[in-house]
């Protein structure tokens, strides 16, 4: 078990995103964002910094925290982004030693379900060879995309691909935000999860999203990770708190932005070791 974050919502640069991770006492990163770009975007130069600043730190990194099939992509977009991406971020993956990427499963848009589904598979496919060639696994996260509209359709996307490379991400959160029943989610698909995203929230009267602290939500967070252990779950625990983004209503910018970011990433950080330590003593562990 460890414990890791996406570090952007630290801070913009990497090294406050190493800061913040040092902190806190990890030695795991979980990349998406550098200096506003995907880990997966950045040219070869900014790549090289990165790698060389991580590295000299004595840190890893988990996961990629991809844009693959993400909520900013439809179904029948250009499938080549993605692949020209995955194709750029696996000896990137390979050179850190990682072995995670997450991914989504495409915006629907105007296609019709059967072709939602058909297309994502079809598309997962492809990526899951890529992933096996390259030594890598693909993991999908229960967020945007055809894949993540239930508990079935995860296993369901799973099974059309029929390729080990691809498996499951848990977002304890994101069920808040789709409306959907986080221990029966979590329940079904416990045995493909490898790596687990900690965020909480609730809805507001408006019916909008507002995120909070681990444990302070409406996702049974704790629950749901007594659930994971108590089939044997021992990856990583990494956090994805959404609270600076609640707090930066364009009210703030500039040092104010990264210093709420700061401050909000280390408690949020602090309380999810507390909540996972907690409930994995409280699990009923037979083996």
């Amino acid at each position: 078990m460890y414990f890791s974050g996406i570090s952007d919502e630290a801070g913009s640069s990497i090294a406050k995103q190493i800061a913040a991770h040092k902190e806190l006492g990890w030695d795991s990163l979980e990349l998406r964002l550098i200096d506003g770009t995907n880990l997966t975007l950045i040219d070869d130069a900014v790549f090289e910094k990165t790698y060389e600043a991580v590295t000299a730190a004595g840190m890893t990194v988990c996961c990629f925290a991809s844009a693959l099939g993400n909520w900013s992509r439809p179904i029948r977009g250009d499938v080549a982004l993605d692949l020209n991406e995955l194709k750029t971020a696996i000896p990137r993956m390979r050179r850190f030693g990682t072995k995670f990427i997450r991914i989504m499963s495409w915006v629907q848009g105007e296609a019709c379900e059967d072709e939602w589904r058909d297309e994502a598979v079809k598309r997962l496919k492809l990526m899951a060879a890529m992933a096996a060639d390259g030594g890598i696994i693909l993991l999908h996260e229960n967020c945007t995309g055809w894949g993540g509209e239930s508990p079935e359709h995860s296993l369901e996307l799973l099974e059309r691909v029929d390729n080990p490379a691809l498996k499951l991400m848990y977002d304890t959160g994101n069920v808040f935000a789709h409306r959907q029943d986080p221990i029966d989610f979590v329940t079904k698909i416990k045995d493909q999860v490898l790596h687990v995203h900690i965020k909480d929230g609730t809805l507001g009267d408006d019916e909008k999203n507002i995120y909070a602290y681990p444990g302070e939500g409406a996702c049974r967070v704790s629950e749901a990770v007594r659930i994971l252990f108590e089939y044997g779950y021992d990856g990583g625990f990494s956090i994805e708190p959404h609270l600076a983004a609640i707090v930066h209503t364009g009210e703030l910018g500039g040092e104010a932005r990264e210093q709420a970011m700061w401050q909000s990433y280390l408690e949020y950080g602090r309380r999810m070791m507390a909540l996972v330590n907690k409930a994995k003593a409280e699990a009923k562990i037979t083996a």
